[in-house]
């Protein structure tokens, strides 16, 4: 026999309760792709409900930067501020085998054993840029389970770091000492959506090269408009290794949320992120129901056929696997 699911309010009532176990199972839940989950899985949303008195923290980085380092440190500086920490750490998944490095729990010694924080790796199942198709829904279910700062980590500097940005209170880029050839790789629209950069590994014989890459920062955003009218982004130097900075790096996250508060933006940015959020669901779900249509999956061959020879416009085929789905 199958094992029993626990009931909706059984997940609800376990997630605001401090079940560790019922908080990893309802996060199993909302990252499901099957049918029946992902009913289930909206009304266990439905029954925790949104929290806007909580910190969105997304965390991007350069390869090699040392997220996964730098988290842990400022993790368990919040964690000994009484503040409790959930960490959702998306994973890059293989295109061709579908397996996820799911690491992050060894290269975060600290934080995987305190009892006031939660590490989720989340294999990203091949979606834009790394970033994991359920990651809104997993923030409401460790927000719920009383985790009032998030912390979300991307793999690296891409697409998803947008993606990251529009689900989160404000966006952290993690930079190397040593700004030089780096800075000129340095993608404009990465310098935009930042609302504070870090240049991470300052320590040692770092610290120099880490000052001089920090004024370089600071300059390339002078040259750009500030995202928010409330906030100009600010440079800072820290190391994950020592906890050098981290202290001063948590103050001007907590700056930036008392002027985003105060002006009002920080209320509006949640409410146009659950709006953003219904669409892509919306969208989502589209795609889902049209492939798993019998009419669709009957014609999905032979459009892709025509698509691929050329005597298709891709944009015309698309049309008529929509037409078909509709009934036209």
């Amino acid at each position: 026999m199958p094992p029993v699911q626990p009931s909706i309010a059984d997940l609800a009532a376990g997630v605001v309760g401090g079940d560790r176990a019922m908080l990893g199972r309802s996060i199993t839940l909302v990252e499901s792709t099957r049918a029946g989950d992902r009913s289930r899985a909206q009304e266990l949303l439905a029954t925790l409900g949104p929290r806007d008195n909580t910190h969105r923290v997304g965390i991007t980085g350069v390869p090699g930067v040392g997220k996964s380092t730098f988290i842990d440190e400022l993790g368990s500086h919040l964690t000994d501020l009484d503040h409790r920490v959930a960490v959702l750490a998306v994973d890059p998944t293989s295109s061709r085998t579908g397996g996820s490095i799911l690491g992050d729990k060894t290269r975060m010694t600290r934080l995987a054993v305190d009892r006031d924080a939660f590490i989720r790796p989340s294999p990203t199942a091949g979606t834009l840029g790394g970033v994991a198709r359920r990651t809104r829904e997993s923030i409401v279910v460790v927000e719920a389970a009383g985790y009032d700062v998030v912390l979300v980590e991307t793999v690296g500097v891409g697409q998803s770091e947008t993606v990251v940005a529009g689900m989160v209170d404000v966006f952290l880029v993690l930079m190397l000492p040593g700004a030089g050839d780096e800075l000129q790789g340095i993608k404009k629209g990465i310098l935009e959506i930042a609302d504070l950069i870090a240049v991470n590994k300052s320590d040692g014989d770092n610290v120099e090269r880490a000052r001089s890459a920090a004024r370089d920062y600071s300059s390339a955003l002078r040259l750009l408009e500030p995202a928010s009218p409330n906030w100009n982004p600010n440079v800072v130097t820290c190391s994950g290794l020592t906890g050098d900075g981290v202290a001063e790096l948590w103050q001007q996250l907590q700056l930036h949320r008392a002027k985003s508060t105060e002006s009002g933006e920080f209320a509006q940015r949640r409410k146009g992120q659950r709006v953003r959020w219904m669409w892509d669901a919306f969208k989502d779900e589209l795609v889902e129901r049209a492939l798993g249509d019998e009419r669709v999956g009957s014609l999905v061959s032979e459009v892709e056929a025509a698509v691929l020879e050329g005597s298709e416009p891709p944009g015309r085929a698309a049309s008529r696997l929509l037409d078909t789905f509709f009934g036209n």
